[in-house]
């Protein structure tokens, strides 16, 4: 039986992209070759980059528009590293609204003055800084779009007059943004694009070439651009599979048309969590995200007999990250309506059991 997977990531994945995949994995294209043996110089595997780049910049809607897409390695860990070791001369803000603002923000402190611009750290990131100043001075301005541990997003971005870089590795492609206000972006695969193993960056060329410091060519933006994503092997696998991600997403009407599916999804799951009294939401409802709810039960004497019923039910992943504890269900993109009304179901029938 096919699990109901609200796993925070690696993430759940279109079951037509899964068993294309597979096939690839057997014989890419008829070539008589695994997709995973394969040269990535090959005629056949750059036209799956090629085609990778070009769908991530058509549906975020920045297509001729001075942008780039590359698909590198090291996660949005090396991110933290690549973003500050790029843009970084003198100064630049952050907004600290979760683990991963907070990692980012002690690379950055390698490079330059940091000044946390807002930060949620103190309430245990359970919402979203409001009342924060940006000053014109910054080199950028960096936000975490998405909170997955604490289950947090933001709503409205702030309008800025230094370059803005974001985070989306958990929402990315999963709502309609203005995403020409961003000059770059970055995101894991694994949390809503693919397997682990590749990160997406789309970086506005203008912005780069401005840092004083020698950058290794590794680290180097402009050099993977000018390689084509190309520098040294790419993660062929992760990078094949986001591309059928992308093909799907597009297939289904694009961002516009999955925006509407999530919002049913988050709404149907929230909406238990408030009315049903053997839940309470983590984080502040006017900064819930909907990629990732997180919760937790009133009462914790009920916790082995909802474990024991939810996973019977065939949900797979719905634990909350170790730092908080109680629950998180990741809604991603290819998680289906019918799962959710799963995991409702199994908490409606939770509060007729107590």
């Amino acid at each position: 039986m096919k699990k109901h997977n609200f796993s925070a990531g690696p993430c759940v994945l279109p079951q037509e992209v899964i068993l294309k995949s597979a096939e690839a994995i057997q014989d890419f294209n008829g070539s008589g070759l695994s997709l995973i043996e394969i040269s990535h110089r090959s005629k056949d595997f750059v036209a799956v980059m090629d085609k990778a780049q070009a769908l991530a910049l058509e549906l975020l809607g920045l297509e001729n528009k001075g942008y780039k897409a590359l698909f590198l390695q090291g996660g949005a860990s090396l991110q933290f590293l690549m973003t500050a070791y790029n843009l970084l001369e003198k100064k630049a803000g952050y907004l600290n609204t979760g683990t991963w603002s907070d990692k980012a923000i002690k690379e950055a402190k390698l490079f330059g003055e940091v000044l946390e611009v807002g930060s949620s750290k103190s309430e245990g990131y359970n919402h979203i800084p409001k009342m924060y100043g940006v000053p014109n001075d910054l080199d950028y301005l960096h936000l975490t779009s998405n909170n997955t541990i604490y289950g947090t997003q933001i709503k409205n971005f702030p309008k800025v007059n230094v370059p803005l870089v974001c985070d989306m590795s958990s929402d990315i492609f999963s709502r309609q943004l203005d995403f020409s206000k961003f000059d770059l972006i970055y995101a894991g695969a694994q949390k809503n694009m693919g397997p682990a193993g590749t990160t997406l960056v789309v970086v506005k060329e203008s912005v780069l070439g401005k840092v004083s410091r020698k950058i290794p060519s590794m680290l180097n933006y402009q050099v993977h651009i000018s390689k084509e994503s190309m520098f040294n092997t790419p993660a062929v696998f992760p990078v094949y599979v986001s591309m059928l991600t992308l093909e799907w997403l597009k297939n289904l009407g694009g961002i516009e048309a999955i925006e509407e599916i999530n919002n049913k999804k988050a709404q149907l799951l929230y909406s238990e969590i408030d009315l049903n009294p053997l839940f309470k939401g983590y984080s502040v409802k006017e900064d819930r995200s909907t990629m990732n709810a997180t919760f937790n039960l009133t009462d914790d004497k009920l916790q082995a007999t909802f474990d024991a019923m939810w996973k019977e039910a065939g949900i797979n992943g719905l634990s909350g990250h170790r730092s908080v504890g109680g629950y998180r269900a990741s809604m991603y993109n290819a998680l289906t309506l019918e799962s959710v009304g799963v995991l409702v179901d199994i908490m409606s029938e939770l509060e007729r059991k107590a």
